[in-house]
């Protein structure tokens, strides 16, 4: 269990969370004051782009994947095409996970695109802060979580948050609040 200390880390821990999920950011001062951020949230500009253009912001086209960054979406491409793992699939986790961004660092340590904690991404054979290495490992993955739940989809996203244990012992999404969001969100951009 990891113990958070002090109510700046426990801040900023929740903003990172409203962030990941697409919740209205609020920041906090010294003094505890909410004030409401000034930018839009990830998820009030994805819907504004799905109307502007009547369309979804992950292409319908199999061979199609979009995070915004074209040099991220090629790497998704290749690597989920080495894995057999649908490109929407991986574009999605990736979307939900890290916005696309490879300096994305959680407070819990999950580093990069694909957001791989540094157990894991040791397990894979992968350098969690190189890019491309970061994209291989959280697809590779994700093939293998796919693998694990006989290509349930739901259950291997589930999974990558959750963990395959949690998955397992529930017999499916497991009952916390931030992995049910978590696997929504994924498959809202996917299908």
């Amino acid at each position: 269990m990891i113990r958070i200390e002090g109510l700046e880390a426990v801040m900023h821990r929740v903003q990172e969370l409203n962030i990941r999920f697409g919740i209205e950011q609020r920041t906090y001062n010294k003094q505890n004051a909410v004030q409401e951020a000034s930018s839009k949230t990830f998820a009030q500009e994805l819907q504004e782009a799905k109307e502007a253009k009547g369309t979804s912001y992950i292409p319908k086209n199999k061979d199609s994947v979009s995070t915004g960054d074209s040099d991220t979406n090629t790497i998704l491409a290749a690597m989920a095409k080495r894995y057999q793992v649908d490109p929407r699939l991986a574009a999605a986790v990736a979307q939900v996970e890290s916005n696309g961004r490879q300096e994305a660092v959680s407070s819990a340590g999950a580093i990069g695109v694909m957001q791989l904690m540094p157990g894991t991404a040791q397990s894979l054979g992968v350098d969690p802060y190189d890019k491309q290495q970061n994209i291989e490992g959280g697809v590779k993955y994700l093939r293998q979580l796919l693998d694990t739940f006989g290509g349930d989809v739901a259950k291997a996203v589930a999974a990558y948050n959750a963990g395959p244990q949690a998955v397992k012992n529930y017999n499916g999404i497991p009952p916390y609040g931030e992995t049910q969001n978590y696997v929504n969100k994924v498959l809202d951009i996917y299908r």
